[in-house]
Formats: C-alpha cells, structure tokens, sequence
C-alpha cells in the first residue's frame, strides 16, 4: 500500500527509508531505463557536474545504465565531458545507452581494467568519479585506492551506498560507509565533504570525498 507524507507526519526518518528504497529499486528510471539512484543525489550531481565540468566521468557499477545516461545527457546539455562505465557485464544495458557517443562501455573487474581506462583519459583531464558496484568493504576500499589516482584537486570521487547499515539494515557488513573510512585514515589527500549531503536524506553518507590537494 502507498504511504502518503501527509498521513506519516510523526514517522522516523528509519521508517521512510524503506518506502524510499522500494521506489529506488524497483521503479526508478531515466527516460526509461531503470535506474537506482536517489533521485537527491542525482540532483547534486549535476549540481556538481555543473560547477566542475569534468572531462571525463567514471561510473563503476552500471545495472541498466540509467546513470550512465542521466550523465550522458548532462554533459550534452553542457556541451562537454564524455562518460566511461565499467561493470563485469553490461547486458542490461539498453541500445540507446550504448550508442550514446559520450559512452564507453568496458565489461569486466574495474581494477583489472585500470590499464584499459588510462588509455582513455590524458594527464591534463580532470575526472569524476561515481563508485556503484558490489559495496563489499574489501572491493569498495580496493577501487577506492585503486582509481583515486584519477581525481585531481577539488574534485570529487562519490561513493553511493554508504546507507547500508546506516540508515538501511541491507547489503554488506562492514560495506561502503566503513571502506570509505578505512580510506579517509590512510590518505590526507582527500576528505569527506558532508555539505553534500545537504537535502538531508541522502544514499551516500559521508560519500563525497573531494581531493584537497
């Protein structure tokens, strides 16, 4: 049964991300192609990209592509950037998706694949970077130490999902929330910019790490 914010006006904020979450996954699409994000943080992505313009966005972890696309289509309204995606399998992904010019698909373990996507960015691109994918500690933490090297100063790498276990009672435990902690105490170069996380409700707590030289 639907839940109406006008009947649910004393409810915690742990019994709305539930609701939140069952839109999320299961009916959240981009011009039809089935999503799964937070359309919260999406909004500040584009506020983000706006800001930076990036040349180049990694996502890793791809699902259908909704992403990708909502990406995709920023950089053509900004008429820059272009958009790599890399998943172990894109055969969700739609046909409209992969012939979008500004995508380049690679299939396959994305720190195996670290040589692949240096081919693809010169030394003087700047790089945005969005982490989706399995949110285990171990491979969240390895992508992390792996791909940072990509993000030059005031610009950011986002790692979703931190909600698990806090906020969430779902995925891996420890998860994202931890791996980017773990990251955070090994590396000055970056720190956690929770003014991000300013519509309050948000899938990435403490996600948004910003290099800061």
């Amino acid at each position: 049964m639907q839940a109406f914010i006008d009947e649910m006006l004393e409810a915690s904020i742990k019994d709305i991300l539930p609701i939140m979450q069952e839109r999320i996954v299961n009916k959240t699409k981009y011009f039809g192609v089935p999503t799964q994000k937070n359309p919260l943080d999406a909004w500040r992505y584009q506020e983000i990209i706006f800001d930076l313009r990036p040349d180049v966005i990694i996502e890793i972890g791809n699902f259908s592509g909704g992403g990708l696309f909502f990406i995709a289509q920023i950089c053509d309204l900004l008429d820059h950037g272009r958009v790599i995606g890399l998943d172990i399998s894109h055969q969700s992904v739609p046909e409209k998706v992969r012939v979008h010019p500004r995508i380049t698909l690679i299939e396959g373990d994305a720190c195996q694949n670290l040589p692949t996507v240096r081919k693809l960015i010169s030394i003087n691109e700047t790089v945005l970077i969005i982490e989706d994918s399995s949110h285990t500690f171990e491979n969240t933490l390895n992508i992390l130490r792996t791909y940072s090297i990509f993000i030059k100063p005031s610009f950011y790498f986002i790692v979703e999902d931190g909600i698990c276990h806090h906020g969430l009672d779902i995925g891996p435990e420890p998860g994202p929330f931890e791996a980017i902690e773990q990251f955070i105490e090994e590396n000055a170069d970056f720190e956690i910019d929770r003014s991000n996380e300013s519509f309050f409700i948000t899938w990435n707590p403490k996600g948004f790490l910003r290099r800061i030289r």
